[in-house]
């Protein structure tokens, strides 16, 4: 099977063949056809996957067969993704398998100034890439008109009820037609997730390409046990053995991140930080250096667990181990992608036994437990209660993630998600709309 015997237009099929694109990925086959024929979609799928070609070019295609419309050009389509670098991939796909097409796409988030999103949606736009927040405040401005929107996506659905978008999602619905394709990701289907799809779907079509909370065959797992104390030197030395590897750790606090980065650049390592905290700017400028080779380590909160295509990373190290099993899943999914091969390592100390035993209750396996010369740690780890797996001991409430809300916490007045990785109260920029930094969005 090729992209163009799945029925899609030939400058589609051109433009997938200019970017090396010739066989399409089990979501595709299964899910494109059934997107084309018009059908609402609830797909399931992992990161690594290929999803977000698998509603795009149904989406690209539709938009293209039908031609323009008269009057003002409006968007019509939206997609609705829970980060902003998430909203910066999926435009950048849609532009590149788009590039053979009369097609305008455009992206609005938070954490950066309105003006220039009003101005980009003034001059038209047929694809609008959005985070729920900043979309909100848009329909606040009445900036943009969403009434002509054909074709609605909700990019990891789950990830949005994570982080307490559900109020503004709804809110956004209200503004859209109801005479529309609905196409729904998501990597797991929980029953929050299954209800959201009743809401929204009309007799959809269901693709499940993976088993949820899977992680991909070709990725090795492995645990160095370690003191908490020690967890740093060993972190150095693993680097410093890896000394060609682009490598991605994953801490579990924006503080401790910044500190792990700046500790690692003082071995001289080349390193940059990711999180909640940082501007937009600095966020896309990091994973730059990071993809060109220039730094050799990111070092990210669970941010950038989800939606950053980071091709051909060898390695994922847990600095810390997710507070929240099913992370850790959503983590080393940046590792083992299109087939390749990929190590996931983590650095456990003995307090962290509760976090193992639900990571690997969820995987339904074993990790393999290897210790390290000069870094056995002074106790062995503690397999103690994971509180009906989800990784945090008994009786304490899982801390919110890099600044997240629990689920159902409402978006603030306004539509600004403070509790979206969302910094210290204040912090953030307040020209262009802005009341604070809504770096989650």
């Amino acid at each position: 099977m090729n992209f163009e015997s799945l029925g899609l237009a030939p400058e589609l099929v051109r433009a997938l063949s200019d970017v090396g694109y010739t066989i399409p990925t089990p979501i595709q086959a299964e899910a494109i056809p059934l997107a084309l024929a018009g059908h609402d979609l609830m797909g399931g799928a992992q990161t690594g996957t290929g999803k977000t070609a698998a509603f795009a070019l149904p989406v690209l295609h539709r938009l293209a067969q039908d031609g323009p419309k008269r009057g003002p050009r409006k968007p019509r389509a939206l997609v609705l993704t829970p980060t902003r670098e998430l909203a910066v991939q999926v435009n950048d796909s849609l532009r590149s398998y788009g590039k053979h097409l009369r097609m305008n796409t455009a992206t609005v988030y938070g954490g950066v100034g309105m003006q220039p999103q009003i101005e980009a949606l003034r001059r038209g736009v047929d694809i609008l890439v959005a985070c729920p927040g900043r979309l909100l405040d848009h329909l606040q401005h009445r900036s943009v008109d969403l009434s002509g929107i054909e074709v609605l996506v909700l990019d990891e659905a789950d990830r949005m009820l994570d982080m307490g978008f559900l109020p503004a999602i709804k809110r956004v619905l209200s503004a859209l037609p109801k005479a529309r394709q609905t196409m729904l990701f998501s990597a797991t289907f929980e029953e929050s997730i299954k209800k959201l799809a009743l809401e929204l779907l009309k007799d959809p079509r269901q693709v499940q390409v993976t088993p949820q909370n899977a992680t991909a065959a070709s990725v090795t797992h492995v645990v160095h046990p370690v003191d908490s104390s020690r967890k740093r030197d060993l972190l150095i030395d693993i680097l410093s053995k890896r000394h060609t590897d682009q490598i991605l750790v994953f801490g579990r606090t924006k503080h401790g991140c910044n500190r792990l980065a700046e500790q690692i650049e003082k071995s001289g390592i080349p390193a940059v930080a990711i999180h909640g905290n940082k501007s937009q700017s600095q966020r896309l400028k990091a994973l730059r250096d990071f993809k060109s080779g220039e730094a050799r380590v990111l070092v990210a909160t669970d941010v950038a667990a989800r939606g950053l295509d980071i091709p051909l990373l060898p390695l994922v190290i847990n600095f810390d181990l997710p507070m929240v099993a099913e992370d850790y899943v959503h983590r080393i999914g940046r590792t083992g992608r299109a087939g390749a091969s990929g190590e996931a390592v983590s650095l456990v100390a003995p307090d962290e036994g509760g976090l193992l035993r639900a990571i690997q209750r969820l995987l339904k396996a074993d990790i393999a437990m290897q210790e390290v010369e000069g870094y056995v740690p002074s106790t062995g780890i503690r397999m103690g209660n994971d509180n009906a797996s989800r990784g945090r001991p008994s009786g304490q409430r899982p801390p919110r993630r890099d600044g997240a809300a629990p689920r159902g916490r409402r978006p603030h007045a306004g539509g600004g998600e403070r509790h979206a990785h969302a910094g210290p109260k204040g912090h953030g920029p307040r020209g262009g709309g802005e009341r604070r930094q809504r770096v989650g969005d």
